[in-house]
């Protein structure tokens, strides 16, 4: 069953319940008319039974053969027969005297009487006949068997099947057209999907479900589908500019080495002023490298979702160290703390990265001697660190892509001081990883706010 295809399946279980239903409900109209059947039949004996009890039982004499059924037979309590029997003849079929075998031999009666007359009556089917078999209150020695030949209903019933199973079958038949009409075109979003996904599997990510009817659960799938789709198209894209701008990043270093290299192999060696020079342009490219190569590896960690170290961390106390450092770096640069006390769990080197990426931004972004106003304060149950400068700021666009991995405001100064574009990203991720977030806005009269929410320690 699993080897069908959905159609198959679908049309199988309609085919299958309507063919059930229509199977109960035929084996209920034939049952509930042959019941009404057998009861006409019944009355019918009830009816011509006292006339032949006259006839037969009180010799009142002959009664025409139209009045009893089919065959009339009596019989001594003890089961023998009371000559004659009669048999006459119905639409053609006649049987000669002495047709009692129709009737069967013994004929289990009620023991009490069981009608108003106070006869004792009961009632069965023997071949082809509907018996009415009684011992007459006037009479208890005699029992009085009538029966009727069931021919006739049998033959409305036999009709009755034949026209059931023909009208099932041609039912069955329109029902399993339709059916297979209405799943074709149930399908076909479906078949649209898979046509999208064979698309999408040999590397065309820019194909999208028409159509997609949020109305209807296939219409929703599609929904779903273009939404996963349009997430991974922008995720590739990202990872393509993420690989492309890491390899140029790398480009230039190893180029710059292999250049020294170069002037080594012309004879830099024998000469200590250029070997010098070699060597310190060497040992500059390296490390170069290796500040990119560790932030691409601890972005990488953080997109896969490592864990970090937990410990609980004063945040104001990371802060302060991290202004202190900042201001032997850059000492012509003002810089203002307002640090309340607010402990957060975390991983410490990673949070005095944040400080560290945002107070180099500044220095990166803004002139020299640009005032910076460094804040750190509970709010609710959420540490809020704020760094804010009154620099050039940055426009919307810059700061929507801020947090960007390898993206630059300012492309040849953020190239002549070093960096790379990774320094927010890093501090966006570090945030996330701590189940906090970070933004930027505009600083009133001028300048960039950066500001970085961080869940406190549980007490």
């Amino acid at each position: 069953m699993r080897r069908l295809s959905l159609r198959t399946r679908l049309l199988l279980g309609v085919v299958l319940l309507a063919a059930l239903g229509l199977a109960v409900a035929d084996v209920a109209t034939y049952r509930s008319l042959s019941s009404y059947l057998v009861q006409q039949v019944d009355q019918n004996l009830d009816q011509v039974h006292p006339q032949v009890e006259l006839a037969l039982l009180h010799s009142t004499g002959p009664i025409p053969p139209s009045v009893y059924g089919d065959c009339v037979q009596v019989r001594h309590l003890n089961g023998s027969v009371i000559p004659p029997t009669l048999c006459v003849p119905l639409g053609g079929f006649g049987y000669a005297a002495g047709g009692g075998a129709h009737f069967p031999s013994h004929v289990s009666l009620p023991d009490r009487p069981n009608t108003p007359d106070g006869d004792r009556v009961t009632y069965f089917t023997a071949g082809s006949y509907r018996v009415r078999a009684a011992i007459e209150g006037q009479r208890p020695d005699r029992i009085l068997l009538i029966g009727q030949w069931l021919g006739p209903e049998d033959s409305t019933l036999h009709r009755l099947f034949l026209t059931e199973l023909f009208v099932t079958l041609a039912v069955l038949a329109a029902l399993a057209g339709l059916a297979l009409w209405i799943i074709h075109l149930g399908l076909k979003p479906l078949r649209a999907i898979e046509a999208t996904a064979v698309a999408i599997t040999a590397g065309d990510l820019s194909q999208r479900v028409e159509r997609a009817d949020g109305e209807t659960e296939v219409g929703r799938v599609g929904g779903a589908l273009n939404a996963m789709l349009d997430r991974i198209e922008a995720s590739d894209r990202r990872l393509r500019r993420f690989v492309g701008d890491a390899s140029h990043e790398l480009r230039t270093p190893l180029a710059s080495v292999r250049a020294y290299a170069e002037l080594f192999e012309r004879g830099a060696a024998t000469r200590p002023a250029d070997l010098e020079r070699a060597m310190a342009g060497i040992t500059r490219e390296s490390e170069r490298m290796s500040v990119l190569v560790d932030d691409l590896l601890l972005l990488a960690r953080l997109d896969e979702g490592r864990p970090l170290e937990r410990e609980a961390v004063a945040l104001d106390a990371i802060v302060a160290e991290a202004v202190d450092a900042a201001q032997v770096v850059d000492p012509e640069r003002s810089y203002e703390l307002d640090a309340e006390p607010a402990v957060v769990t975390g991983d410490r080197d990673r949070l005095r990265q944040i400080v560290d990426n945002l107070l180099a931004n500044v220095r990166a972004h803004t002139p020299a001697g640009t005032a910076v106003r460094i804040s750190v304060r509970s709010v609710g149950a959420d540490a809020v660190l704020e760094v804010a400068d009154s620099g050039p700021g940055l426009g919307s666009d810059d700061a929507a892509r801020a947090f960007e991995r390898f993206y630059r405001a300012d492309e040849s100064r953020a190239r002549a001081s070093g960096g790379v574009g990774l320094g927010l990203s890093i501090v966006a991720a570090v945030a996330q990883a701590h189940g906090g977030t970070v933004d930027v806005r505009s600083t009133p009269g001028g300048g960039a706010t950066f500001r970085v929410v961080i869940p406190l320690a549980q007490a």
